[in-house]
Parts: structure tokens; C-alpha cells; sequence
């Protein structure tokens, strides 16, 4: 069933205000007559002329607008200059109401345009149909599309121009939630390595449970990946790096490592360098992000390490590659366990406890209950030192000054991290970073 319906006028120009006016009315009549029990919310997509109001722009369309009662509540005029700021804006409409099944009604020249907007802005969450808006295309307007039948692949130039688009429209986007803020370690020194930990403040993710520095887009999620691309580009500039040159595991929670400059694995939860520049990250939204420095040798590391990560040892996995690539001495390497869920709320089913209960007793809390506390940060460390890693040389949740904590728990901080145990399923996803410096 419908849920949205989302009529496009945005190519109409305004010398075709009365036959906007007329097609309008015809198609909302259709809506209404179609789903008078079910009413979907509507949404008219117009161009709003550069120095015109939106007011104006509203009130041209108002005549075609009156005596539709069943659909007065759940409609709405939407106008913008550009096409990725009007269906952005629809999008941020239909996702505080969580709907994801859309018709969209669209002059036929406009349906190919419109499918790249859409694959750009949206994820795989939305369910879309399109029906024909009937109208004699005005030359002018659909400038792209005049010359093209409907189905034909749009030329490599025009998808580069929505492309930019977009991005434009996103990057003048103000800041959500505050700064944006990077948590450092005082143990990896800043002369050699930069490196941070991000938090979940001072991007533009919307939604709540991805507000607002959302670094990681999936197909089960309403965050698209050009969003996550702001992001990104807003916390490189902050911190420094270079994002075209931004390698990011890929998460298996298993305990492949990637060597850069080697064939790269399908999937892997550790990556290692020695490369000047370039900057490897691991996500983080209740699993560790764990960053690897040594100083010596002048390298680095990223691990994502979550459950089962942690019992399979992808983060000695990480440093092994370290010293058999690099030629790093294990007393040098230095080991930060970013932001995480802690042993306050992490609990997992009393067969997946025994596992951490072998490693040490004190890695588990309630061990005869069905579900016991698990401190999966405890049992990496135990992991790291047992793997010849030096203990003063790990900086975990056991620090004692809390001014140097940077390992908090992302369950018990809301206002600061994402959490996929405390959130579920549409979480966000912060980060850990580390590059060598040029």
C-alpha cells in the first residue's frame, strides 16, 4: 500500500501556472478518489524562481489545492530551487513519519532524472513506483531529457552534474547537534601519527537514532552514502586528512587483515600501513574501533572488534601483521581501545559468556544467568598483553584519570555516541582513524 505519494511540477516553468493548476487538480482527484479509506500523505515538488517567495510560489498553486478535504492534513507544497534540495526536503518529510513505500507522479521525460536523484539520496529501505504525469514538456525546463527517449542510460556528463548538485546543496547544509568533536589519545604521539576517535555531533544525518555524524551507510538504513560522503568530507577537514585517500575496513567480525599495497581481502576487520598519508579507519557502534601506532618503525593500524572479534583475536591478528610486515618490535606498538559498550550494559546468551569466561573469570559479570555482563574490552587487553603487547603500552576504560578517558560506553552516552544495543537497527556509526603524517 501506498504510503507517500510525491507529485512532480518541479520542471513545469511558470508561464504554465494555469495548466500546473489543471493537472494538479486532476491528479489529487485521482488520489482521493483511489484512497479515500487509506489517504497517503502528499507531497508537490515545484521550483521556487530565484528571488521569488515560497509564499507566492505556494499560494499560484492554491486554487488547484481547495476542497480536498481527505488529503488537506497529509499534503504539502514543497518548494526549492534546485531538484536535490526540493526531494531532499521530501525526504526529510517522509522519514519523520517513517514511510518508505512512494508513488511518485512525474512528467515522463523526468523519470530517468528522477531515478538518479533518487539512487543518490535514498537507500534501499524506500520502495518507489512511478505513473506518468501527462504534459507537453516545455523546452526549456527539461533540458537534460528533451532529446532522450524514457529508458535510455543518461549521459555520463548529465549524471556528473546531479551528482554535483547534490553534493553542493548538502555541503551548504548547517551542522546538526553541535561541533563536530574528535576524541584523542595522549598516548600516540601527535608529532608522528594523527589520529582520533569521532563522536555523533556536527554532521548534517537527521534522523534521529543517525543524528548527526553518521560515518557508515547500509541498505537497511535511511542515511544514503552521499550523505555519509558529507560527513566524511566535514570531519577530514577538521581533522586533517586527506578523505580521497580514507580506507575503511571492511567489517566481518572475523579477523582478516588488510595489508594496503596487497590484494585486499573480500572482508576484513583489521588494516595496517606504512604509508605516508593515508588514513585507515575502523567503525564503532558498541564494537571497539582499536587504533595501532608504532612509532619506530612508523606504522599503523585500525581494528573493528566486536564479540566475536574479540574471541577470534583480530586485534593481535592486527599487530602480528604489523611486525611481520613492517618489521615492528611488539614492545613499541602502541594500543588505544576507542569508545564502546562497556561491561555496564553489554550482555550476551551464557553459551557466547564461556567463551570470555576461558579467556579470564573477570571478563564476565552474573555468569550462571541466562545472559551475563560481558567486558569485551577486558578480554582484548588480556588478549594484547598475551600476545607480548606491553600493558603500560594499551590505553583501555582502565586508565585512572578520567581526563584522559577516551573510552567511554556508547550505551551509557546518548548525547555522545551511537549505539546499536542501545538504538537498534537504524543506528549510526562512529569512528576510529589513524594516518601517518606527511
Amino acid at each position: 500500500m501506498v504510503e507517500a505519494v510525491l507529485i512532480d511540477l518541479f520542471s513545469l516553468t511558470a508561464n504554465l501556472q494555469s495548466n500546473i493548476q489543471g493537472l494538479l487538480h486532476n491528479t489529487l482527484e485521482a488520489i482521493e478518489k483511489c484512497s479515500s479509506i487509506h489517504a497517503p500523505f502528499v507531497y508537490v515538488m515545484c521550483c521556487q524562481r530565484q528571488g521569488s517567495e515560497r509564499k507566492g510560489e505556494q499560494e499560484s498553486l492554491l486554487p488547484a489545492l481547495r476542497g480536498f478535504r481527505s488529503l488537506k492534513r497529509r499534503l504539502e507544497v514543497v518548494c526549492a530551487q534546485t531538484t536535490a534540495a526540493a526531494l531532499y526536503t521530501v525526504k526529510q518529510r517522509l522519514d519523520e513519519k517513517d514511510l518508505s513505500i512512494i508513488k511518485i507522479i512525474l512528467p515522463t521525460l523526468r523519470k530517468d532524472l528522477m531515478k538518479v536523484y533518487i539512487d543518490h539520496l535514498f537507500t534501499a529501505v524506500y520502495q518507489f513506483e512511478f505513473e506518468d504525469l501527462q504534459v507537453v514538456p516545455d523546452s526549456e525546463s527539461l533540458q537534460i531529457s528533451e532529446h532522450r527517449h524514457e529508458g535510455q542510460m543518461l549521459p555520463s556528463q548529465d549524471m556528473a552534474l546531479i551528482q554535483s548538485e547534490i553534493q553542493m546543496y548538502l555541503e551548504s547544509l548547517p551542522s546538526l547537534n553541535g561541533e563536530l568533536t574528535i576524541l584523542r589519545s595522549s598516548l600516540i604521539p601527535d608529532d608522528i601519527f594523527l589520529h582520533g576517535f569521532t563522536t555523533r555531533t556536527g554532521g548534517i544525518s537527521y534522523i534521529p537514532t543517525l543524528s548527526s555524524c553518521n560515518l557508515f551507510s547500509s541498505s537497511k538504513r535511511r542515511d544514503p552514502q552521499i550523505v555519509v560522503k558529507e560527513n566524511l568530507r566535514r570531519l577530514a577537514n577538521a581533522a586533517g586528512f586527506n578523505p580521497e585517500a580514507f580506507h575503511r575496513v571492511k567489517v566481518d567480525h572475523a579477523n582478516a587483515v588488510c595489508i594496503m599495497g596487497k590484494t585486499e581481502p573480500n572482508d576484513y576487520d583489521g588494516i595496517v600501513t606504512d604509508q605516508k598519508g593515508v588514513t585507515l579507519a575502523a567503525p564503532g557502534a558498541d564494537c571497539i574501533p582499536v587504533l595501532f601506532a608504532d612509532p619506530v618503525r612508523r606504522a599503523c593500524g585500525a581494528a573493528h572488534s566486536g564479540w566475536k572479534g574479540t574471541l577470534l583475536g583480530v586485534s593481535m591478528a592486527t599487530v602480528n601483521a604489523m611486525v611481520s610486515e613492517y618489521g615492528c618490535n611488539m614492545k613499541d606498538i602502541l594500543v588505544v581501545l576507542g569508545p564502546s559498550v562497556g561491561p555496564c550494559c553489554y550482555r550476551l546468551p551464557h553459551e557466547s559468556a564461556k567463551e570470555f569466561h576461558r579467556i579470564d573469570p573477570k571478563c564476565v559479570r552474573l555468569f550462571d544467568s541466562a545472559n551475563p555482563y560481558i567486558d569485551i574490552r577486558r578480554a582484548t587487553r588480556i588478549l594484547l598483553e598475551r600476545g607480548g603487547i606491553l600493558p603500560e603500552n594499551i590505553q583501555d576504560d582502565s586508565i585512572t584519570d578520567q581526563n584522559q578517558n577516551i573510552t567511554f560506553c556508547t550505551a551509557c552516552h546518548p548525547d555522545k555516541f551511537y549505539s546499536h544495543f542501545r538504538d537498534g537497527t537504524n543506528f549510526g556509526t562512529q569512528i576510529g582513524f589513524i594516518s601517518i603524517k606527511d
